[in-house]
């Protein structure tokens, strides 16, 4: 009984991972980083030391016999990214792991559950594949292009003569593609590999294939897609065309398979010439406009043995260059959930529209039955028409909306999202597409047989596959819809890199990235999939060191530092992932790993800023106000530097972190001098962005402070009647400094607004994801676009309170500050951090709050309660100041601030003012 009460209280490593993944298959770092969180039932419990053990299998583990690695008792609090430091691991070598910690008073803890990753191709020498691709001649033409080319499909039977024990498929293609073992798919993942700059880096996959082999004859099949390899020569814009800007080519694909026997022998199976060619039932295939699928082209038992492929043609080895081959460690996209129709109508005869209720990204899946060759076509959009048709003008292609096509040039005269799909009629059919995805709430079937019941079609919402983290809720019911909202619309732009919209462009803007990144690294568990998006940027890094305003790099290249860079809010994404990724999960490697592209970014800027100002960018996008770029542009350079010494700092290069403070602070003296008129407040024009910038980024001295904060609360409440008017940056800022500045009474006013310009009116306006526009858009502007879903980061910190400490590592300190506000009568919030789950709930009860606070093990965090009166504040029924593990730390603009360790605690305030 007391041995399984200390048992109960005793601190335990939990969740162990591997580079941020758990139980990863196929990594090729060699010495990859292993992290764990601790649970543990005392208050203010901290990691002292640890001990890891790595062994060959987890026989040898439980034995204690690691015989690859036993770190021994390390003295050290840190739990996260420790560096395997073993024996080499090779190809396919799978190591298994656990850890045990002590605790302050030198206690032990148990062994965790043991744990593992896998190696990968360990070295490019492994690769004994070569890439294939179609035999057949490419298209010489933009309309031979346009035209009917069938996405191939590749095959090669092979025999095992033995007992197989374990076996494994190491597997990419350009640009999309889907593996297959004896007639059965490989994998749930869609849309694979993730998009990346092709000439620099390709990702593959690891596939455990060991129970779709068998003794005796197999087959192996790929389809391969155009994906952004291939893309059609669409002019974006009238004047962008993907195929000038990527590194393209025809389909290719790559594999190989190693097999393992029982008697300890292996087989290997490589893609290379002997592989044979034939054509899918996938007649088109593009990412814009869908695909023609003729099912009556489709050839039964393709990629199972037996199959009759002497009409097919051999492939060839591609020879054109792609970039060196890495692990996919970033989620992949898959189909996360099945949305059924809420309503089928006919507005025109032989027209049906499915209404799916909701907008979202991915395709859908038709059942039907009917004659042999009958062609039904699907097109995708966002809006109906006042009539109850489609409107899909708003997801259109690059703006491609013309009476008609060029002459010649088989380009479509509108760029519309569809799919056609062709029957062979024996029966019930089911079309799913593979190669394209769309956004869309509406579908429009024509040309089916019949009338369609609503079970003719249903809609799978696709995205990477990023894990939910974070949650939160209020009393006010139309801040719960904005969030559902919010996370909605994010899931439907993180197809590999996160989009600005999953339609109409696709591509990764790094000024949407700067507006919700930390919307979603609350959310959602960004922690791979963020670390690829920063090297998707050092990829497309120009060589006059300005990033692009999109990575991978797609030709568009707005008001920046010239040699394609993108403008500066755009660019900041790099260094800004760069420093949330070490806040959040403490990933310290990738700040290293990444300092000289952020070094050579902001030297660019320097060389681009006489008397250290910056008048360049785009400024506040989608601004319902004239934007000022200079303001702007440099409170963008003011944060690099601010960011880059940071990362110095970190990485311990004290000479650059004290020269890149002094370049901020140089920066901060030019952006007063020029812009800050100290008698008003104003920041130059005096636009709610412009103040913005200058609270959130810390720009002005704390005697001018005020009077920003008044110019901007003054605009706010008596010039706009509590509305914004800010665009893509102003309203990440403004809710944020207002809330910092202690007026989150007045972002709390902006954030509930149900009339032009807010959230609420997006709603109130039939909205289920979030808007490009603050306005009602029919036509051109998306209404899938998560830039201003900024206000689900100010749910979490304000609402909730839930926030990293400025100087948080891997959220080791944690600010729990709630708004207790407004007409808010509870609200609450969790984040599952790298190191374990925060929690913050509070409940106001006439003058009184109740708050409810919980923090893992080996943290920290700081809690701002509304009063002046410590003697008014108690925790678990006694006062704060005699509770165990509560200091109270002081004041702090009208506020008791109480540290805390990890644990669970009860807060109590009273008297607080009506």
């Amino acid at each position: 009984m007391v041995l399984g009460a200390l048992l109960a209280a005793a601190m335990i490593p939990t969740n162990l991972q591997c580079e941020y993944l758990t139980n990863p298959l196929g990594i090729d770092c060699p010495r990859p980083r292993l992290s764990w969180a601790l649970e543990s039932g005392r208050r203010g419990d901290t990691q002292c030391a640890y001990q890891v053990q790595v062994a060959s299998s987890v026989e040898r583990l439980r034995r204690g016999r690691p015989d690859l690695w036993d770190s021994g008792k390390v003295t050290s609090s840190q739990s996260l990214g420790i560096a395997y430091d073993g024996q080499p691991l090779g190809t396919g070598a799978r190591a298994w792991w656990r850890v045990r910690v002590w605790d302050g008073a030198g206690k032990v803890s148990r062994y965790s559950p043991p744990a593992w990753w896998e190696m990968a191709l360990t070295a490019p020498t492994e690769w004994r594949a070569r890439w294939i691709a179609d035999s057949r001649p490419e298209p010489q033409s933009d309309a031979e292009r346009f035209g009917d080319n069938p996405a191939p499909l590749f095959r090669r039977e092979f025999s095992l003569g033995k007992e197989i024990r374990r076996a494994r498929a190491y597997v990419t293609g350009l640009g999309y593609y889907e593996l297959y073992l004896n007639g059965q798919k490989v994998g749930d993942q869609v849309l694979d590999p993730g998009w990346t700059t092709y000439s620099r880096r390709v990702l593959y996959a690891t596939h455990d294939v060991t129970t779709l082999l068998r003794r005796g004859a197999n087959a192996v099949g790929l389809l391969a897609g155009n994906g952004w390899y291939n893309p059609l020569p669409l002019r974006l814009w009238g004047r962008i065309n993907l195929r000038e800007y990527l590194p393209v080519g025809p389909p290719r694909v790559l594999l190989q398979l190693e097999v393992e026997y029982a008697d300890g022998t292996r087989e290997r199976l490589v893609t290379d010439e002997h592989w044979r060619v034939g054509d899918s039932p996938i007649l088109r295939n593009s990412l814009y406009l869908g695909e023609v699928y003729d099912a009556r082209q489709e050839q039964p038992g393709w990629a199972q043995p037996g199959f009759d492929d002497s009409a097919w043609r051999p492939a060839r080895i591609a020879t054109e260059p792609v970039g060196p081959l890495q692990a996919q460690t970033a989620p992949p996209i898959r189909a996360t959930e099945t949305l059924r129709p809420v309503a089928v109508s006919e507005p025109q005869p032989g027209v049906f529209i499915f209404d799916l209720g909701q907008n979202f990204a991915g395709w859908v899946t038709l059942r039907v039955r009917g004659p042999a060759g009958t062609r039904i076509q699907l097109r995708y959009g966002e809006l109906l028409a006042p009539d109850g048709t489609l409107n899909p003008l708003t997801s259109v292609c690059g703006q491609i909306k013309r009476q008609e096509a060029p002459p010649g040039s088989g380009e479509p005269a509108t760029a519309w999202q569809s799919d056609t799909y062709v029957l062979r009629g024996d029966g019930l059919e089911h079309y799913t597409p593979r190669f394209t995805w769309h956004a869309f709430r509406y579908v429009e079937v024509s040309g089916f047989p019949g009338t369609p019941t609503r079970d003719a079609l249903e809609g799978h919402r696709l995205h990477s596959a990023v894990e939910s983290v974070g949650s939160f809720a209020c009393s006010n019911e139309l801040l719960n819809r904005v969030q559902t909202v919010t996370r909605r619309t994010l899931l439907s732009n993180v197809f590999s890199v996160q989009s600005d919209c999953p339609h109409r462009e696709r591509f990764g803007y790094g000024g949407d990235i700067v507006a919700a990144s930390e919307m979603a690294l609350l959310n959602f568990d960004m922690a791979q999939f963020y670390a690829k998006t920063v090297r998707d940027f050092a990829d497309a890094q120009r060589e006059n060191g300005g990033f692009t305003e999109t990575a991978p790099f797609v030709g568009i290249a707005d008001a920046g530092f010239g040699g394609d860079s993108g403008p500066i809010g755009w660019g900041t994404a790099h260094p800004l992932l760069l420093w949330q990724l070490y806040q959040y999960y403490g990933n310290r490697a990738l700040l290293a790993e990444q300092y000289d592209a952020a070094r050579r970014w902001l030297a660019l800027l320097e060389a681009n800023a006489p008397e250290h100002l910056i008048d360049a960018g785009i400024g506040d996008h989608e601004s319902l106000v004239p934007k000022e770029t200079a303001v702007s542009g440099t409170a963008f350079y003011y944060y690099n530097a601010h960011l880059m010494a940071k990362i110095a700092r970190a990485l311990d290069r004290a000479a650059d972190a004290e020269r890149y403070a002094n370049l901020a602070a140089a920066i901060r003296e030019a952006f007063c001098r020029r812009f800050l008129d100290p008698e008003t407040g104003r920041i130059g024009t005096g636009t709610q962005a412009n103040q913005a910038f200058a609270l959130a980024y810390d720009l002005v001295p704390p005697p001018q402070r005020e009077r920003v904060l008044a110019y901007l609360v003054r605009d706010i409440l008596e010039e706009r009647g509590g509305h914004l008017t800010t665009g893509i940056f102003g309203t990440k800022h403004l809710l944020h400094a207002l809330t910092a500045c202690g007026r989150g009474d007045v972002a709390y006013t902006v954030a509930s607004k149900k009339t032009f310009p807010s959230w609420g009116y997006m709603l109130e306006h039939g909205a289920t994801t979030l808007w490009e526009t603050w306005a009602f858009s029919d036509n051109t502007f998306s209404h899938n676009h998560p830039m201003f879903g900024s206000v689900s980061e100010w749910f979490f910190k304000a609402l909730a309170g839930i926030q990293p400490h400025p100087d948080a590592v891997g959220f080791d300190q944690v600010i729990v500050r709630p708004q207790v506000v407004g007409d808010l009568t509870w609200a609450k919030g969790s984040y599952r951090s790298v190191r374990g789950p925060i929690t913050s709930e509070w409940r106001r009860e006439g003058e009184t709050l109740l708050l409810d606070v919980s923090l893992p093990p080996n943290t920290t965090g700081t809690v701002y309660l509304p009063t002046t009166d410590p003697d008014a504040v108690s925790e678990g029924g006694r006062p704060a100041a005699e509770a165990e593990g509560v200091t109270f730390v002081g004041h702090a603009e009208g506020e008791c601030l109480y540290r805390i360790g990890g644990g669970t605690y009860h807060f109590v305030v009273t008297g607080l003012r009506p």
